[in-house]
């Protein structure tokens, strides 16, 4: 089936299904297009509680999939490839939680949304890049506070707050492979250009030092501050599909990758064609036990809670 059929079968099939499509903002650019809504993982996750549709089509990797459906029980949310994982979240388990618990028994637990929905289960608070600092900035000061599972994450909201954290130590494949010979390429390659850094990249200490007019941001934070921005350059370190959503908000400006290879083919694993599989045979059904459920949406709406 040629693309333009297969995008008239998928906007078919979602008002047969009264189904919404979310995309997250490193899916393929077809993809992005296609979707109701693209965002980060935080706005994802407050378009999911907010919307009407019985069906919710979630493009991105399992994790979000499964916050979709903890913060929705009432609805059938699929995701298109079982396959699309995440190798952050895979890092820890609700068994490394646990063991900081019982050495920790006042403490509190803040799981990034890159974790399991049994990781989540067992947090307080859940938080994502873009409120992360809110999070642990809300969070009592005579407390210990386990960060889970992101290093650098971790590391820029224990810098930013000046709170001491137990940091577990995770990373993401593709956010820990642009490293910091990259960006000091790019610098001299682009002295004049705005420098915008996700958080979760191993390099983000780097950067601040050689550039401390960077702009460490969350994809989000990145959309909103190009759009907006006198600048005309930027150099982007993170995942490369974020690039298509910056051309689309912020038109007419230049968006250079830090690393053309920085891809994560777990989020590339979901394609117009598996869309209108998922919608057309209503798979893959993702759904979560109550008794994991429970607690992790707990976790979640603490999050939520913040705005």
């Amino acid at each position: 089936m040629e693309q333009q059929e297969l995008v008239r079968e998928i906007l078919r099939l979602k008002e047969e299904r009264r189904a919404v499509i979310l995309a997250h903002s490193y899916q393929r650019p077809e993809v992005q297009d296609i979707a109701d809504f693209v965002g980060d993982s935080l706005g994802l996750s407050r378009e999911a509680t907010r919307t009407d549709a019985d069906v919710i089509v979630f493009c991105g990797v399992h994790f979000m999939a499964e916050t979709a459906a903890i913060l929705n029980p009432e609805k059938t949310v699929l995701l298109p490839d079982l396959e699309a994982g995440c190798s952050l979240a895979e890092t820890i388990n609700p068994e490394d939680v646990r063991a900081w618990r019982e050495q920790h028994p006042d403490g509190i637990v803040v799981a990034y949304v890159n974790t399991s929905a049994a990781v989540k289960a067992m947090a307080d608070i859940c938080c994502t890049s873009a409120n992360a600092v809110e999070v642990v900035a809300s969070l009592p000061e005579d407390r210990p506070i386990f960060f889970v599972p992101d290093m650098f994450l971790g590391a820029h909201v224990e810098r930013v707050t000046g709170r001491k954290l137990d940091i577990w130590l995770g990373e993401c494949h593709v956010h820990a492979g642009i490293r910091s010979e990259d960006l000091a390429a790019q610098l001299a390659a682009h002295p004049d250009a705005e420098f915008l850094i996700h958080p979760e990249c191993g390099c983000s200490s780097t950067c601040i030092f050689l550039r401390p007019d960077a702009k460490l941001l969350s994809t989000e934070g990145m959309v909103r501050y190009a759009a907006q921005s006198a600048a005309r350059e930027f150099v982007v370190a993170t995942e490369v599909g974020i690039l298509h959503r910056l051309h689309q908000k912020a038109p007419g400006k230049r968006f250079i990758p830090v690393r053309e290879d920085a891809i994560c083919h777990y989020m590339k694993r979901v394609t117009l064609e598996k869309v209108y599989e998922s919608l057309r045979d209503l798979k893959y059904v993702i759904t979560v036990p109550e008794e994991i459920a429970v607690p992790a949406r707990r976790a979640l709406e603490a999050m939520l809670a913040l705005g």
